[in-house]
């Protein structure tokens, strides 16, 4: 269901995307690379991640419908979650540099096994990993909305993570504090 103000709406001055940006980086978040497996294996840095809900368990991501990923995720319909821990700032900057090599090679110098559900690729050294199978999709603007429901949740060491604020890559302080 779209919701728009009827109040005023042919005159409204259209927003700079930079005041966006601008304000958006004042919002901290967290850092994952969303994975997929199979015939389309590909990995992409992302910061538009969340939870939205228990019960079911359901996880979304947004991801521009011009990326690789889009037509991955959509070819395979399931995907997996690394949340980037601090030390894993390189992994960040890996899978968001769109000269990196795609399909299996993306892969060949990591540390990284197959999920048990999906066989998407799991990075060694994230904080956790979550396997998902694609139940919902909804484009909005430039970006789909990809909700998965959570079929596989696992946890590695505690420690401090990884998050995106500023426009930069920051860490958290210790876990737990």
């Amino acid at each position: 269901m779209r919701f728009v103000s009827a109040e005023n709406t042919a005159y409204r001055i259209p927003m700079k995307p930079s005041s966006l940006r601008d304000s958006m980086s004042r919002f901290a978040t967290g850092v994952i690379v969303l994975s997929v497996g199979g015939e389309n294996i590909h990995g992409m840095t992302a910061n538009a991640f969340t939870s939205v809900s228990l019960d079911p368990p359901q996880v979304l991501c947004c991801v521009a419908r011009s990326a690789v990923m889009h037509k991955a995720l959509m070819a395979e319909k399931h995907f997996a979650v690394s949340i980037l821990g601090s030390e894993q700032e390189q992994l960040a900057r890996y899978f968001a540099d769109k000269k990196r090599p795609l399909g299996p090679e993306q892969y060949d110098d990591l540390a990284w096994e197959p999920g048990i559900r999906t066989r998407a690729p799991l990075l060694h050294g994230a904080l956790a990993w979550l396997e998902c199978e694609l139940s919902e999709l909804h484009d909005s603007g430039d970006h789909s909305i990809f909700i998965g429901n959570v079929i596989e949740a696992s946890s590695g060491a505690p420690g401090p993570a990884l998050v995106f604020f500023g426009g930069g890559f920051q860490q958290t302080g210790t876990a737990g504090t």
